[in-house]
Parts: structure tokens; sequence; C-alpha cells
């Protein structure tokens, strides 16, 4: 039972808030298609933590004049540690039989960082796209952001106690709130141009966000809000603006940047409509359905993550009742560390009688968290027999290209080409590879079959910019300047060099929309494409060269390295991760480029026999990994592939000419 003053301050709409806010996430995450942007629920999360936090310090100062912040701490270290060390506990001990040794030996640091709320910082190191498909593995990345809010409460008191030592006024504590809001998210908002991550993960750059919450929540706002007659009207407003959010922003869109300010601002009115009397969103966020979830929003903010992680590791393809299934199992492991972990160490008479008590335990389920992540790591360091390392050597071993020098593939600021050369340097002989990173995995065979034959190979690569000639976003709130700046000048230095064949490669369906790739890259109709293959094969055969467009490769339904991994620590088959050849080739694409191809009097190969049968795209082949990923060439198959490559590409007797056809499999 609440205590007198407790519940004089218990806003119910603010419980109903955690629910909205905790059920957008998990909606997000169990993919809810028709809620895109139910992932700003952290964000609202974030503003309920900024309002609740700065009113209760407001408070504290405005009785004692100054904060006593190991008490601060200590409350904080017992609402969040225990469930949180538990879920990590939890998910380190599944992960073990889920996960193969290299996994858990990356996932294990992740569990380190997690424990002492820093994974954001982790995240950013990692350059990690939150959006990114790769990223639904990771069973801890939504640690993220309770590190971001750590972050806050250990610098937002202080800050608070500073400004008021200060002695500004009520009105000059609320200027100077207003700037660190306008500053943070003016930082915030050019920073998600520049590089997402920081923007995303970077605790100064979601200040904004808290700060706002703590401006509702000031005297000055709550008083006026109390008296509108307008409150009611602005807290619909505010339910509006969430709804808006949820249902219009996606992950295509640059976040969190300005449109963040959405679920922000929406979340801030709704707190201010609660002060009135009047009728308002309250009335409806404080159904017994929204207080309960509200209750349980940390527990089933903790568990939803991991679960859905682990059922798609057993379950690649989720169906809706699976995806039902992990909601009640999501509830149940919420109800029941929200009833004997959360509630009971939160409230544990003896932690809370003494402030050392709870800062001592804090440290030992901290420490312990470490220890943990360590000894994982080591486990599954031992853990990696002969089978596991070769699928790791496998995964990591670079490109001909990269592993010569990793700038021969261009970053994305970049708009200088920079041409790298194999083979022999003073042959009268020169092949060019032209694309992105699609083009860089045949750099390997091209290398080899370039020394074999005494000819000179020079690459021109950049990451993710197409040679076709076409502008792309690449997910970005803008065109892709630099990437059309970079083709151009790499077609003018492919001018200079009038080589004997020019090869393009890059990944098509990445780009153009279809069927079997979902990506959020996609921008072009195929008609769109074909056009942007005629000009680039246009441009180049004006060097009189011949020009040679390689058909893009299948994508996987699957990271090969990691499903292949999972099943020899599951003693399963590799062939588990084949994917259907139906399910990993397009086919629409292909038929457009290879008509625009011969219209221009390029040729066009077809390689896509190299990884699939009739039926089936292998995961391994002749032993080898196929790919090191969904899409990319595993450098020890590319090598292997060689032979079969310079009999589609190239003739036996001359380099400059080329026949039109697929490689023969071995």
């Amino acid at each position: 039972m609440k205590s007198q003053a407790a519940s004089a301050i218990f806003r119910p709409d603010i419980e109903g808030l955690r629910a909205l806010a905790v059920s957008g996430v998990i909606a997000f995450h169990f993919g809810m298609t028709d809620l895109p942007g139910g992932f700003v629920g952290v964000d609202i999360f974030f503003v309920i933590s900024g309002f609740l936090i700065t009113r209760h310090l407001q408070q504290e100062i405005g009785k004692s004049g100054t904060i006593d912040l190991w008490r601060f701490y200590a409350r904080r270290a017992r609402r969040l540690l225990p469930a949180a060390f538990f879920v990590i506990l939890t998910t380190l001990i599944v992960g073990y039989f889920l996960l193969s040794p290299s996994e858990q030996q990356f996932y294990s640091k992740g569990s380190l960082f997690a424990s002492a709320y820093m994974i954001n910082l982790w995240l950013i190191r990692w350059t990690v796209d939150y959006f990114a498909p790769d990223a639904t593995s990771n069973p801890f990345i939504h640690f993220w952001s309770l590190s971001v809010e750590e972050q806050f409460y250990l610098v937002w008191p202080a800050l608070l106690l500073l400004f008021a030592k200060l002695r500004p006024g009520k009105g000059g504590l609320f200027v100077l709130l207003g700037i660190v809001a306008v500053t943070s998210f003016t930082l915030c908002w050019r920073m998600t141009a520049i590089s997402q991550p920081w923007a995303f993960y970077f605790s100064p750059l979601r200040a904004w966000e808290f700060a706002c919450g703590g401006l509702a929540s000031m005297a000055v706002m709550q008083d006026w809000a109390r008296r509108s007659r307008f409150s009611p009207a602005l807290g619909w407003l505010g339910l509006l603006s969430i709804a808006t959010a949820y249902l219009t922003v996606s992950e295509e869109v640059p976040f969190p940047g300005s449109i963040a300010l959405l679920p922000v601002l929406g979340t801030v009115l709704i707190l201010l409509s609660g002060a009135h009397e009047g009728k308002g969103p309250k009335s409806i966020l404080a159904f017994s359905p929204f207080q309960e979830i509200g209750k349980l929003s940390y527990s089933l903010y903790l568990w939803h993550w991991p679960v859905i992680v682990y059922a798609g590791v057993l379950k690649p393809e989720l169906t809706i009742v699976d995806r039902l299934l992990c909601l009640a199992l999501t509830l149940g492991l919420s109800l029941f560390s929200y009833r004997f972990i959360e509630n009971p160490v939160r409230h544990n008479g003896w932690l809370a009688a003494k402030t050392s008590r709870s800062l001592a335990f804090a440290t030992l389920l901290t420490g312990t968290g470490a220890t943990l992540a360590y000894g994982t790591a080591a486990l599954a360091e031992h853990s990696l027999d002969g089978e596991q390392r070769l699928i790791l050597r496998s995964a990591e071993r670079k490109s001909a290209a990269r592993e010569f020098d990793s700038a021969c593939v261009d970053e994305r600021g970049e708009v200088q080409p920079k041409a790298c050369e194999f083979g022999a340097a003073n042959s009268k002989e020169t092949v060019v590879l032209f694309g992105d990173s699609h083009a860089d995995h045949w750099s390997t065979p091209l290398k080899k079959i370039a020394e074999n034959n005494g000819w000179r190979l020079v690459t021109y690569l950049k990451s993710s910019c197409p040679a076709a000639s076409v502008s792309t976003r690449n997910g970005m709130p803008r065109k892709y300047n630099e990437c059309d700046k970079w083709r151009d000048r790499a077609f003018q230095e492919i001018n200079t060099l009038r080589p004997d064949i020019v090869i393009l490669s890059q990944y098509s369906s990445s780009y153009v929309k279809n069927e079997i790739n979902h990506t959020s890259e996609h921008q072009f109709e195929v008609k769109d494409w074909a056009a942007g293959i005629k000009r680039s094969v246009e441009r180049l055969e004006s060097t009189g060269s011949n020009v040679v467009v390689l058909r893009d490769g299948p994508v996987h339904k699957s990271y090969l390295d990691k499903c292949v991994a999972r099943a020899l620590w599951q003693k399963r088959s590799p062939s588990d991760c084949d994917t259907p050849r139906s399910e990993a080739v397009e086919e629409t694409i292909p038929a457009a480029e290879r008509k625009a191809a011969l219209e221009m009097h390029a040729s066009y190969v077809d390689v896509v026999d190299l990884f699939c049968n009739r039926s089936t795209c292998p995961a391994v082949i002749d032993g080898k990994l196929t790919f090191r990923d969904r899409h990319h060439i595993a450098t020890a198959y590319a090598e292997s592939l060689a032979p079969a490559l310079e009999r589609a590409v190239f003739q036996k007797a001359a380099v400059g000419a080329v026949q039109d056809g697929s490689p023969t499999t071995r």
C-alpha cells in the first residue's frame, strides 16, 4: 500500500503512458508492420523519466536546499539493477545452448557493458545500426536505452544542484533547462545526418528529451496547465502526435533527428494535460489494463527482446501464432521478475535503511555481472573447436582488395576514387572491376585470374555505391551525392586507362524493388534501374572497352556464418541453413539488366549457378562456407570460383573478347 506522500504525487496517466510506450516498442520488435514507429516508445520513456526525476529533485531542493546524491543513486540501484541482472544472467545461460561460441564471445562483451550501463557507448564503438537486420541477433542491444537513462540519472541531479546554487529563480532555472534542451536537440538533429549511431546512442545527444520532460515538470508549466482551459485539448493533441509517430515514422526515416519531436512533444502535452482537473487523455490512460501494463513496463521491456531474439534463432520465420506465444512468455517472465525480484528488492527495508547497504548491493550485482561476462567469454573461447574456428576465419577473411589495402573500397564520404592494381603491372591487357561491395567480393577470383594470365587488374570500388548511373539515398535524408561524384570521376579515370574489359557488379536487389530481398534501401523501379545500367555501359564503351555486367548473386534468408556455426554447435547439419532457390534468387531484375546490357552491345554473365542448384542455394559447397553473411561471398569460396569465372567471362585466346553466358558449375 502506498504511503500518503506517494499517493499524493501518483499520476495514473503517467502509468498509462508507460504502458503506451512499452506496447509500442514490443509491437515494433515483434514485427507488427502496422505500427512501424513503435520504437519511438523509448522516447516517451525518456520524457517521462525527465519529468519524474526533475520533479522529485526539485521538491528535495525546495525542502532541504540540496540533494542527497548517494541516497538518490541508492534508490535508483534498488529499482533497476536486480531485475536487469536477472535478465542478463538468464540471457547468458540460454545463449550458451542456442548461440555459437563465437557469438557467445561477442555478446558476452555486450553483457559486460549492459551490466555497467554503458552498452550505448559500446554500440557506438562498433557503429551498430539499431535498425540493421544483423542487430536483431544481439540479445542485449535493448539495454542501450537503459544505459542512456542511467547516464542521465548520474549527471542530471548534479546539474540541477549546480543550477540551484546559482540561485537563478524559477524563471531562470526554466531558461537554463531550456538552453540544455535546445543545445542538445540542435546537436542531435545535425548529427543524425552526419553519423546516425552517434545521434541515436550518445546520451548527451538524447538529453534534450529528458530536458523536455524536466521543463514540463517545472512549477511555471504545471501551474499554467492546471489553470488553462486548453489543457485537456492539448492532451488529446499529444495523444494524436504519439499515434501519428507510431503509424508514420519508420526505420527508413533518419532518426532521431527532427522527427523525434513528434513523440517527445506529444508526451510533454499529455504530461501537462494531466495536471488539469478536466477530462483529457488521462481518462483513458487511467483504465485498469493500462495501469497493469504500466506497472510491468520495466520488466516487459527487459524481457521482450531476448525472448524474440532467441525465438528467431530457433525458428527464423516466426508465424503470428509464434509471436503470440513469445508475447505470452514475455508476460509470464515479466510477472515473475516483477513479483519476486523487482518489487521485493526495491522495497526491502534492510537495504533501504542505510544508503551504504544499497550501494554495496549495487556494487556486488555489477561486479557479479562483469565476472559472469568474463567467465562466459572464457567458456566460449574454450568451446571454439576446429570447425567453429574455420567458420569464423571464413567469415572474417578479407577480400583480395581489402586485404591489399582497406582503402581500396572507398567509404561513403569519399568522392575521389582509389584505384588499386593487381597482377602484372606492365601488362598490355588491363581488366577493370567497377562497383560496390558486391564487386569487391569478386576481386578475389579476378586477382587470381589476372595473376595466372599475366594481366593487370585495376579496381574501382565504393561501399553502397552502385555501378549503374542512378542517384541513391543509401539511408540518408538526402541524395548520396558522394556516390554520384565518385562514379563520375571513376568513369573519367577508366577512360584514361582505356582497359580491354570493364566488369560491372553491384548489389542490385538492394537498390531495386523486388519480392525476394526485403531491405529498406529499395528506391528504384526496374525500368529506371535498367536505364541506369545503359547510361553506365554507354560511358564505359566510349573508352573502347568491352563491358561485362555480372548478375548479382543470391540473397540468403539467414546470416550463413552464424547459422552454420549454430548448427554445428547444436549438432545439426549445415544444410539446415540452405535457402530454397525460389526464395534466394530474384529473376525480374536480372532479366531487365540482361536486356539493357545486350541492347548496348555489352555482355551479361549469369553467376547464380555457382551458388545454387536447381532447387537450393546451399550454405556450404565443397566444405566451404559460400557467404560470410546473407549476400557477400566468403573469400575462401570466392577464390575457388576463379576457374569457373574465367570460363564465363573471358575467352581462352584473348582478354579483349568476351562471351555472354553462364559459368559452368563444377
